[in-house]
């Protein structure tokens, strides 16, 4: 008897083909995210049936596990087991974790397993099976991309050999230099060295000097050292030099005529005091129908910095300017950025400039982009400015009290919007002629900052909304964003725990809710102990904002569109969106967006290394302040906590410092990951992030910019 199989339902067969190559999609990428409209189009599905189907069968992948919902409606696959990619992140013990956005948390990798990759690296992972309650780990088994194998550190001498002992603590291994490849480096020198070759069979890489720093401990030894340890140049190349040394300021006839004039109108650049750069400047002018002619005025880098110019390659090469304690590394040469490009008072400079026609409650009625140029009136610095807002009294008082009356309506309703209120008290230095730290000032902004700020706000939205708004149905040109994505939920709800001990509470209902209660916490700290350290950590809960084409708005500030027009002199992205709204301002066709992407991913890495460096400058100095200071008593607070120890926070200067596990000699302390914080194993006692503490400055290092401080 032949048995009859029972025929397949028609249904069920195409949810098993459609099953597989949903499956098969997520596979050829494992850390995208799709939504069901996504995957049909990849598909090439168009049939309401079919596309009804797909959600059937997301929902079944989603019951069985094979995927996650990441947002509502959004799905990636959940990799049990496999492979994942993603950077390596060093510790000093030699185990890494691995960034990824594959998976939702980092995952540890053994310093046995870790196959020589270093710092930066990215790399593949071969996940292993995790039991209940163990932490996700793995072992690298591919480096696909080695970051720049150069470290900053000091020469040392053992037994007839050389090493380089590198500076960064996420380099756990010392680097063996042969004499020859010492390039005339002695011991006790900073150097920059290379690594050339790994043996198989050598604990430690073997490396070349490629250039001498100078004598460990030396200020401006240990200001390149910073640089050279984030791959930041610390000296122009000669042909950039002398390229923008041929570059001609005069202004022509021509220039003029192609451009709208603005010099008979009142213009005037505020700045900090020690600016030497000024790449904005206002103008004011009282039109006949009662309104307010403003001109935000940016200086016109791109008249005098050329496409694939020597200089435009180095200014794309560096991204940014970099801000450290004593001195400022700049984009660009100093013959463009201190005078060509910049808006000195009494000198006509060319502009490329945002102006806006604006009522009396701040309502842009009107708005205009072009080229322009201008003749600054005066130069303020910020605290003239303020002097004037504060007494109604100075010169060109009128001008400024109408800014100022117009600024505050433009930030009151932004902050109605929803925009957040993230204005930190910096830590500032007194450094003295040979730049030692010889104390610390707090700076905070006033309406003067606010006054510029709300203004270039407003100049910045409106150019991004004037390429990225474009009608339904029509498809936006490519363009330079800057782009804030929302808070990981994760961060918020630890951040929430964490103020609650101080008796502070955020909502999180909404975005709006968030802006309002966090602007209302960030008010309610003001002039608190727990002041600097709840702001840096609200700040930390935000998500990092970066440069890109693909808009998705500014959390933050709660624009739907933003970018960075303002500050050419010192941002790539700048100069970029000048080039890009000039294009497009005269119906040149959109520009190939894989490359401005590109070039969006080179300028926010950058941005991300300037930021490392300018707190490595930071971190140098505080230690530097404290290093005569070796046995006093001082308050703190705890600002972080690892295995090795907890972070303490200075209330007095705001310097950190860490007081050690090792030293903690009263019980045996471990970290406890999930509640971060230290538990003693028979005391119980805790050490969690807030705790009021008193320290005793154990010790310093300069070279390592660590210091070490000793619980009272």
């Amino acid at each position: 008897m032949v048995r009859r199989t029972q025929k397949e339902n028609p249904k069920s067969a195409t949810k098993k083909i459609l099953r597989s190559k949903i499956l098969g999609l997520f596979n050829q990428n494992t850390a995208q995210v799709l939504n069901y409209k996504q995957i049909s189009a990849k598909l090439g599905l168009t049939d309401s049936d079919q596309r009804k189907l797909i959600s059937d069968v997301l929902e079944e992948l989603l019951r069985s596990g094979q995927l996650i919902e990441v947002e509502r409606g959004k799905f990636k696959l959940k990799v049990h087991g496999g492979h994942i990619i993603g950077t390596v992140q060093m510790t000093r013990s030699g185990a890494a974790y691995i960034i990824t956005d594959e998976v939702k948390e980092d995952v540890y990798i053994n310093n046995r397993n870790v196959n020589r990759a270093l710092n930066g690296d990215k790399v593949k992972v071969y996940l292993y099976a995790r039991r209940e309650g163990q932490r996700l780990m793995g072992e690298i088994v591919e480096i696909l991309e080695q970051r720049e194998r150069t470290f900053v550190g000091t020469i040392e001498r053992s037994s007839g050999y050389y090493f380089l002992i590198p500076d960064n603590r996420d380099m756990p291994y010392d680097i063996f230099i042969h004499p020859r490849n010492l390039k005339g480096a002695e011991e006790g020198q900073k150097v920059v060295a290379r690594i050339t070759d790994w043996p198989p069979s050598a604990k430690n890489p073997f490396g070349e000097v490629v250039d001498v720093l100078g004598a460990a401990g030396l200020h401006e030894t240990e200001t390149h050292a910073i640089l050279a340890e984030f791959e930041l140049p610390y000296k122009f190349p000669e042909n950039v030099l002398r390229q923008a040394e041929l570059v001609q300021g005069e202004i022509t006839d021509q220039d003029i005529k192609s451009r709208r004039d603005f010099r008979e109108i009142t213009t005037f650049t505020i700045d900090p005091g020690d600016a030497k750069d000024f790449d904005d400047a206002l103008s004011l002018n009282k039109l006949a129908s009662g309104n307010w002619e403003i001109g935000v005025h940016i200086a016109d880098v791109s008249h005098y910095v050329k496409p694939f110019s020597e200089i435009d390659k180095e200014a794309f090469a560096r991204g940014t300017s970099v801000y450290l304690v004593d001195r400022v590394v700049p984009m660009l040469p100093e013959h463009l950025s201190n005078d060509l490009c910049s808006l000195k008072p009494h000198q006509d400079r060319l502009c490329f400039s945002a102006v806006f026609e604006m009522d009396e409650q701040a309502e842009v009625v009107n708005q205009w982009f072009g080229r322009t140029v201008i003749h600054s009136d005066r130069r303020f610095s910020y605290e003239e400015a303020q002097q004037i807002i504060e007494t109604g009294e100075g010169d060109l008082s009128t001008e400024i009290l109408q800014f100022h009356k117009l600024a505050s309506i433009l930030r009151v309703n932004r902050f109605k919007r929803g925009s957040f209120s993230f204005e930190r008290v910096e830590v500032k230095f007194y450094i003295d002629d040979k730049g030692k730290p010889t104390g610390v000032y707090f700076q905070e902004a006033k309406d003067s900052n606010w006054l510029i700020e709300e203004f270039m706000l407003l100049a910045n939205k409106k150019v991004a909304e004037r390429i990225g708004k474009v009608k339904q149905g029509q498809r936006a040109k490519t363009f330079v964003y800057r782009i804030h994505d929302r808070p990981n939920a994760e961060k918020l709800h630890n951040f929430s725990n964490f103020i609650h001990q101080f008796g502070y509470s955020i909502k999180t209902a909404s975005h709006k809710a968030i802006a309002d209660s966090m602007n209302q916490l960030l008010a309610d700290i003001q002039g608190k102990n727990e002041q600097y350290i709840i702001e840096s950590l609200a700040i930390r809960t935000m998500a990092k904002a970066k440069y890109s084409t693909q808009n998705i708005g500014h959390y933050g500030l709660s624009f739907e569109h933003y970018t960075h027009f303002t500050s050419p002199i010192r941002r790539y992205p700048d100069l970029m969106v000048h080039r890009l709204l000039d294009m497009y301002l005269h119906n040149e066709p959109s520009e190939n967006q894989q490359k401005v992407e590109g070039m969006c991913i080179q300028s926010s890495m950058m941005e991300d290394r300037a930021v490392n460096a300018e707190r490595a400058s930071v971190k140098y100095k505080q230690v530097e302040f404290l290093q005569d200071k070796v046995g006093q008593k001082l308050e703190g607070i705890i600002s972080g906590i690892s295995e090795w120890g907890f972070f303490v926070e200075l209330t007095e200067n705001h310097c950190e410092g860490m007081v050690p596990m090792r030293d903690m000699d009263d019980d045996f302390y471990e970290y406890d990951e999930k509640n971060y914080c230290l538990v003693g194993a028979h005391t119980r006692r805790r050490f969690v992030i807030g705790q009021k503490v008193t320290i005793e400055i154990a010790r310093t290092n300069l070279a390592k910019r660590q210091m070490d401080f000793k619980l009272i």
